[in-house]
């Protein structure tokens, strides 16, 4: 989605796509002039957006190859900077930077006998002195490593420069059209009651993913968080990964080996707002609540309990730009997820609004232009430095355009999450009976997207995993899973029902919502229980907060069949190339019958609702003519189906208009049974 920029938008391009966005010209017309008038300044001031966008290897602590090492800080509004640490036994008037035009500071310290003066993995902080003679110690918002000695005390910044650093084996993989996400925590990523690391997630989990067919995994909580059970979503040091892991070689390492096994690797980035913290992050960094953040109540999210970027600052957005090219650059990640963009693009964040869907709501007063041409920025940045990379957004409110190109006046991104979709399941298995499902319910909320805007559909994510909601297992069976998921006994009622709907809910999603696929780490099995980090509400216990990998690899389990089913399901689009063909053609969606019938990749999707009923020569609609059979089979006994389906039959079309479609067939087709057909060339 990059490409060159004209001082204006190509609107008839996004009026080809939508024609009713022309109603609001002035508004999409004056979003990218404020865009486009940011771009050109940084240009001619920075010498580039490119440079502007790596201003990482200037700011902060940077050390040349001959050992002279360089600290560059924005810190406006104050009378000294210092810089201290175990190199000068934390003396705060031998290293005083010299003040800069534009709050900025500057200080060289030349190597010692061919040595840095700053040795590797050893502390730094500045020492800031305000115009009121009020003095503080703050780590550097450009530190690449920062490290907690123990829970009790604030994080310590680090010069972080090793003599022998990694060395990449394995380049970037080629993008699929299709992405299949494995959304995972590395955290929680062990069977045992602990935080895991990186390498344990390289060596252990990517063989999984990689098992399971997903060509992408997102990482979450990379960024540094001290508060662990946050989900990594109160940020305090941008530019450091999370040391609870492990150091930045090892992170590199587990990239390196997701490149060699062809799997994509995005990271869930922050920059919708950041952690309150003072000693070790961002907020107060020069003694006042602006600097970085807007002041007074604008700049404080109150849900969150966080603080908020003004994103008209000029090094505001050197900094948030310049951390998007220092992890592609630097950790070789090829994507990234941006979270909480709906926070960002409305002035009343999301708070108390229920978006209808009515475009009025998305041009008025309640936009934040300064953060949506944040973004607008990000995404061309991204797109004309780095091909190929993908951007995703998480937003809520179905904010028109945001995934058409920067060019055309749209936000730039390349998918959105189809964030519904889960709401209405969640909703569905909480309040009603699947015999009352409505299967235009069903239909309208995996379909109810916009065209020409690329769509991550999910039955759940980590949002449902949540302690204080279910997953969808939990949901379907509770507390039978914990004693009826045995092989050794019939499966109960209510596992046989959990097991079909959960196949399902989930193959239907994944046909019909969109044109990228998302998976939480452990929801493929139907992972039992919610997710829960250790704190004080919960004696700070470990219980809930890993992934139970011996319940799908039990042989005796039931887990098994769920995470086979999704293996297939994977691998069907590895052969059809389902999430990048068009989108589908529903024929039938017959509430009586509580079917639902749709044509996508050539393929015929069928899926049987009911708990109880079973059709025997059911017909159904599809416009090719010819023979088929079946591709995948929800009610199949190695997925702990009943097997009632025969696979070595095939089924041929006859000459009968059906449903708008040009031909018919007649099938069998079980209860809470779902079959994929495709036509024998």
């Amino acid at each position: 989605m990059g490409g060159n920029l004209t001082s204006t938008p190509a609107l008839e391009d996004l009026y080809a796509t939508d024609p009713y966005l022309k109603q609001y010209e002035s508004d999409i017309r004056m979003r990218y002039e404020r865009f486009y008038d940011l771009y050109r300044r940084i240009c001619e001031n920075e010498s580039g957006l490119e440079k502007f966008s790596k201003s990482y290897e200037a700011y902060g602590l940077t050390q040349k190859d001959n050992g002279d090492i360089e600290c560059l800080e924005w810190v406006p509004d104050v009378r000294s900077v210092a810089l201290a640490g175990e190199f000068n036994s934390w003396n705060t008037t031998s290293h005083v930077l010299e003040g800069q035009e534009f709050g900025k500071w500057y200080l060289r310290l030349p190597n010692v006998n061919g040595k840095p003066a700053i040795l590797h993995a050893t502390e730094v902080k500045l020492f800031i002195t305000m115009h009121n003679g009020s003095q503080f110690w703050r780590l550097s918002p450009w530190t690449k490593r920062a490290i907690q000695r123990n829970s009790t005390e604030d994080y310590r910044s680090l010069h972080w420069y090793p003599p022998d650093p990694y060395k990449w084996k394995h380049g970037h993989p080629t993008v699929p059209n299709g992405l299949r996400i494995y959304e995972a925590h590395v955290g929680i990523s062990s069977d045992e009651p602990k935080v895991a690391t990186y390498t344990h997630f390289a060596d252990n989990v990517l063989p999984r993913i990689q098992k399971l067919g997903y060509n992408c995994v997102q990482i979450m909580a990379l960024m540094e968080h001290p508060y662990y059970a946050s989900f990594g979503y109160h940020v305090t040091n941008f530019f450091a990964i999370s040391s609870r892991y492990g150091t930045p070689e090892e992170l590199k390492y587990l990239i390196d080996k997701a490149h060699e096994m062809n799997i994509l690797v995005f990271l869930d980035i922050i920059h919708s707002h950041a952690a309150g913290n003072v000693n070790d992050g961002l907020n107060q960094f020069n003694g006042t609540d602006s600097c970085f953040f807007h002041s007074g109540g604008k700049g404080k999210h109150d849900l969150w309990d966080s603080r908020l970027f003004n994103y008209c600052e000029w090094e505001v957005l050197r900094f948030l730009v310049s951390n998007l090219s220092w992890y592609r650059d630097e950790y070789r990640f090829d994507g990234f997820r941006f979270d909480g963009i709906t926070s960002m693009l409305y002035h009343h964040h999301g708070i108390a609004t229920g978006f209808t869907g009515g475009y009025h709501e998305y041009f008025n007063t309640n936009v934040n232009v300064d953060a949506l041409v944040y973004l607008m920025l990000a995404n061309h940045m991204l797109h004309s430095q780095y091909p190929g990379i993908v951007t995703i957004a998480e937003d809520v409110s179905g904010m028109p355009s945001l995934c058409r190109p920067v060019r055309e006046g749209g936000v730039g991104f390349d998918y959105r999450l189809g964030m519904a979709i889960p709401d209405v399941w969640i909703k569905l298995l909480k309040e009603q009976k699947d015999e009352d499902w409505n299967m235009g319910t069903i239909w309208w909320a995996l379909t109810n997207r916009r065209v020409h805007e690329k769509t991550i559909a999910y039955a759940e994510s980590h949002d449902q995993a949540l302690v204080g909601d279910k997953t969808l297992a939990f949901w379907l069976m509770d507390a039978e899973m914990y004693t009826n998921m045995t092989k050794l006994m019939e499966p109960t009622l209510t596992i046989s029902r959990g097991i079909a709907l959960h196949k399902i809910i989930r193959l239907v999603t994944f046909g019909l919502g969109g044109e990228g696929y998302l998976n939480f780490i452990g929801n493929e099995f139907g992972h039992p229980e919610w997710l829960d980090f250790p704190r004080d509400g919960n004696r700070n216990s470990y219980h809930y907060a890993r992934r139970q990998w011996r319940l799908v690899d039990d042989r005796l389990l039931r887990y098994q069949f769920l995470s086979e089913f999704d293996r297939n399901m994977m691998h069907l689009d590895e052969r059809f190339k389902i999430l990048s063909s068009p989108s589908a053609h529903v024929s039938r969606k017959h509430d009586g019958d509580k079917l639902i019938v749709f044509e996508r990749a050539g393929l015929l999707w069928i899926f049987n609702f009911h708990p109880e009923k079973s059709f025997t020569d059911y017909q159904v609609g599809v416009e090719a003519a010819g023979a088929y059979k079946i591709a995948l089979d929800s009610d199949s006994k190695e997925f702990d189906g009943y097997g009632h389906v025969a696979h070595d039959t095939t089924y041929f079309t006859f000459n009968c208009f059906f449903d708008m479609r040009a031909n018919s067939l007649k099938i069998y087709i079980p209860s809470r049974c779902a079959l994929v057909l495709y036509k024998v060339d």
